[in-house]
């Protein structure tokens, strides 16, 4: 098994429903699921979460990840603390597509208490089937992860 098929989910207690059902929709697709939870509902702390997932992209452990919060920023804000990680909040497929295409993210956040369910799903359809562009966006990108120190 490699990382190529590997996605990592985590989310805050808020968005355990909406993690589990993203968690079904992709291994239906052929995606290797990592979900490192939480499972109950007791109240928990979304930057944890955040750089845990963002740990196992960065290692290389996981092709790509999927974070979810109330409005997917905070969790995504902690992510992007993690070295090689560029995660960006979507609430549309085409924000989702752009940042696959453009700034080649290897994390998606989503805000449960933003988007449903259904448009949730096509979120992260949109963000798995685009590709990177490279090309000048390849510069930009090398901008950003200059700016890592």
């Amino acid at each position: 098994m490699t990382a190529s098929n590997r996605i990592v989910l985590s989310s805050d207690h808020a968005a355990i429903q909406l993690r589990q059902a993203i968690a079904a929709h992709i291994a239906a697709h052929g995606w290797v699921v990592v979900d490192i939870g939480p499972t109950t509902p007791e109240s928990t702390h979304y930057p944890k979460h955040g750089e845990a997932a963002a740990r196992l992209v960065a290692s290389g452990d996981c092709r790509f990840g999927i974070i979810l919060c109330g409005t997917g920023q905070g969790i995504m804000m902690a992510a992007n603390k993690v070295r090689g990680i560029r995660c960006g909040v979507c609430v549309d497929t085409f924000s989702a597509r752009m940042i696959r295409e453009h700034n080649d993210a290897n994390m998606l956040s989503i805000g449960v208490r933003v988007v449903g369910e259904g448009l949730a799903l096509d979120i992260v359809d949109a963000f798995l089937n685009a590709r990177f562009e490279g090309g000048r966006h390849a510069t930009r990108v090398e901008m950003i992860e200059a700016l890592e120190g």
